[in-house]
């Protein structure tokens, strides 16, 4: 088959791989209709994930067709329509049983594109099929369901939950990118009162006022923290989310939380950052980190079925398979292209 591979920092190839094999009786293989490039995908790329080797398919989002299930798995049959979770989980051990299917102890986690073959290639290999595919609802729109694979339940869990965002609240979004505006999406789920998105793309944030954005920050001339406590008078906001996953981006949220506010990161840091714990211990601030565990996916599913949740509106590029090369072209470039995600179908 052919496979989009990763051959170290700056290096991928679009290449001919085996097609993967049932190894276990959990797996399903199933066959790829559409996949997606992650933010994450580009971390990889600049070598900020070194557990991934060279060698290795990369993607971890997409929809598809069961081709084969092993003898344990009993949700799924040759033939059904799956989304595909970026977290695989065995549902079994101490951590899923918690609801935490990111460190799932028995081979799942974040797996899928990072520590196996994924999905930005014809076939890939599904761990606990079971527990890490959902059925496509007739007549949804598949390529709205791509969203669900990763970008929507992590803006939701990393940014919105875990950043408590209740009605009422001013929140402020910092990167208007798909996780971004992900999050900028599924806040509006607790009616904050405000919601700021700040970037230094003017065009990402037109797109996230179309999305929902209350007020805008153009963080291009550096004063994006001057800006935002202006807007809130001087008092900062409720909650930060950071979803770019730089030491600025960071720095920026330390800056215009307000007390007793929360700072919720989502962004992958490939480089330390300065914790201001000098001015944060005495103001009741709430840093939260996490991995999406996807334990949000069957509600999003059902807002996405009902029309509640767009994601499809991310979608701005569209390309086939053979054309991933220049997808990551595209992605990678996303201010030039005025990329948001893009969809990469088999035909």
């Amino acid at each position: 088959m052919k496979a989009l591979v990763y051959h170290g920092p700056g290096k991928r190839s679009w290449e001919e791989k085996p097609k993967p094999a049932i190894k276990d009786a959990t797996d399903a293989i199933v066959r790829i209709e559409k996949t997606t490039i992650c933010g994450t995908d580009l971390h990889i790329m600049k070598g900020d994930v070194p557990t991934v080797t060279d060698g290795r398919i990369l993607g971890h989002e997409g929809v598809g067709v069961v081709e084969e299930v092993g003898s344990a798995v009993s949700s799924f049959k040759k033939g059904d329509r799956v989304l595909i979770s970026c977290i695989t989980s065995c549902g079994k051990c101490e951590a899923c049983k918690k609801g935490m299917y990111s460190h799932c102890s028995n081979g799942g986690g974040w797996i899928l594109g990072h520590l196996i073959d994924g999905t930005q290639a014809e076939y890939v290999r599904t761990p606990f099929a079971d527990n890490s595919l959902y059925l496509v609802p007739k007549g949804v729109d598949e390529d709205a369901l791509v969203m669900l694979s990763d970008i929507l339940p992590t803006g939701f869990e990393c940014g919105v939950l875990n950043g408590a965002v209740k009605p009422g609240d001013t929140v402020a979004i910092i990167g208007a990118g798909p996780v971004g505006l992900a999050a900028l999406l599924t806040a509006q789920f607790y009616s904050p009162a405000e919601l700021i998105m700040v970037d230094l793309d003017a065009n990402r944030l037109e797109v996230a006022k179309q999305f929902g954005a209350t007020k805008l920050v153009n963080s291009g001339d550096g004063k994006a923290v001057e800006k935002v406590m202006a807007l809130t008078g001087g008092k900062g906001v409720d909650v930060a989310i950071e979803a770019v996953g730089i030491p600025a981006t960071f720095d920026t949220c330390q800056d215009i939380v307000a007390a007793g506010g929360h700072i919720a990161n989502i962004g992958v840091h490939g480089k330390a950052v300065s914790l201001k714990l000098e001015k944060l211990w005495a103001h009741n601030i709430t840093i939260t980190t996490r991995l999406v565990d996807t334990v949000t996916t069957p509600m999003l599913l059902k807002n996405v079925v009902s029309g509640r949740l767009s994601p499809r509106k991310l979608i701005t590029h569209e390309f086939k398979l053979d054309d991933v090369m220049k997808a990551y072209d595209t992605f990678g470039n996303a201010a030039k292209e005025r990329a948001l995600k893009v969809i990469i179908r088999k035909a």
